[in-house]
């Protein structure tokens, strides 16, 4: 008879944990760091671009060094950055914003600097490089907005009752979101007037 009442008490329990969307937060979490994973390997391949950029910019001996060192840099410290995706918190998004940040500013100061050399300029392996970073800041774009996508209905589900007495009970709860960096807002001022008096 005990046997019974166990067996009806675990289909009772799993059927409850079913209508309660812990399966639905084991699947929501999952598609989370899955989705991470894309956005990490969007920003691996802008990564793994640069040290044939740096080398292509390099064999022009007259291009100024400290823009290559700071491009150096800035991709270390943004590669020595990782992010355990089952647990993101806002602080974890915004330091690894912060390094990604790094390089992006130190490859737009490469970029705007090549504007001085027109054989760096006309190089076809930069113009490929150029190309694909572009082409790499663009994915990193559209995977941020579907890891935000899938992260807000990671945080719908947890919240939303009584699926959050479930997600409380097991341990589920919200993830970040990818904001927008701080200064995003405004847009940045070109000025070309040092250039032309030279």
């Amino acid at each position: 008879m005990k046997k019974i009442f166990y067996f009806m008490m675990m289909l009772v329990m799993s059927s409850s944990l079913s209508s309660c969307s812990y399966n639905s937060m084991v699947g929501s979490d999952e598609e989370c760091k899955s989705q991470w994973g894309n956005v990490q390997s969007a920003y691996q391949r802008r990564s793994d671009l640069i040290p044939n950029l740096v080398n292509t910019v390099k064999g022009y001996a007259d291009f100024e060094q400290s823009t290559i060192i700071a491009v150096t840099e800035a991709r270390s410290k943004a590669t020595s950055i990782t992010i355990d995706p089952s647990n993101i918190t806002p602080e974890q998004l915004k330091q690894f914003e912060t390094a990604q940040q790094g390089i992006s500013g130190a490859l737009s100061r490469l970029l705007v600097a090549s504007e001085r050399y027109p054989d760096l300029k006309a190089n076809q392996n930069f113009m490929a490089l150029q190309s694909e970073i572009e082409g790499t800041e663009n994915r990193i774009n559209v995977e941020r907005n579907k890891f935000n996508e899938v992260v807000k209905g990671h945080n719908s589900n947890v919240r939303s009752f009584p699926a959050n007495l479930t997600a409380k009970m097991f341990g589920f709860s919200e993830k970040a979101y990818f904001d927008a960096a701080p200064g995003a807002e405004v847009a940045p001022k070109v000025d070309f007037s040092k250039d032309d008096k030279k």
